[in-house]
């Protein structure tokens, strides 16, 4: 499903798109925060976005890649993971690229996510952050998100475990 917003078009994520996730994948500064050190190799990233699309597929995810309305300049993407449809729960995460950063185009795109959560009958979201992350979890916050918990070495990378804030929305 496409969603629209005044600046940005949000369309369901395709493998061709995977030249466009690559420039920001392989940002050490876009990665700084997420589960995954940044990808130096295009296939690989090429094989993850594969690998969404089929989870998509599957209906156990649902990622878009987030464009410019007016331009179609590719700015990040947003996901929807970890799909419950019993309990009618997921996980939201998202990503700017660094050009986008500071825009509002990180709000705006999870506000259409948040609506078409809501429109497809989920009633919890919950978001990670790794601690430090103050940007995400202000706007997290600004969306009424609340920090619900602290998840200590929750995540294993380059070596070393992360902590993470844990936030959660009633829809």
């Amino acid at each position: 499903m496409i969603l629209e917003t005044e600046r940005l078009t949000l369309a369901p994520l395709t493998s061709t798109d995977a030249p466009h996730v690559y420039p920001f994948l392989s940002d050490p500064e876009v990665m700084a925060h997420w589960d995954q050190a940044p990808i130096e190799d295009p296939d690989e990233v090429k094989a993850c976005v594969v690998a969404q699309v089929a989870e998509m597929n599957e209906g156990k995810a649902h990622y878009w890649a987030v464009r410019q309305s007016n331009t179609g300049a590719f700015l990040g993407y947003c996901e929807l993971v970890d799909i419950d449809k019993r309990h009618h729960r997921a996980e939201l995460r998202f990503m700017v690229a660094r050009d986008g950063w500071g825009q509002g185009y990180g709000l705006e795109a999870v506000r259409a996510l948040l609506a078409h959560a809501a429109s497809i009958g989920l009633k919890r979201l919950i978001a990670r952050t790794h601690v430090g992350d103050h940007k995400a979890e202000r706007l997290l916050e600004r969306l009424g998100f609340e920090a619900e918990g602290y998840l200590k070495g929750h995540v294993q990378r380059e070596g070393e475990r992360r902590d993470c804030r844990l936030f959660g929305l009633l829809l």
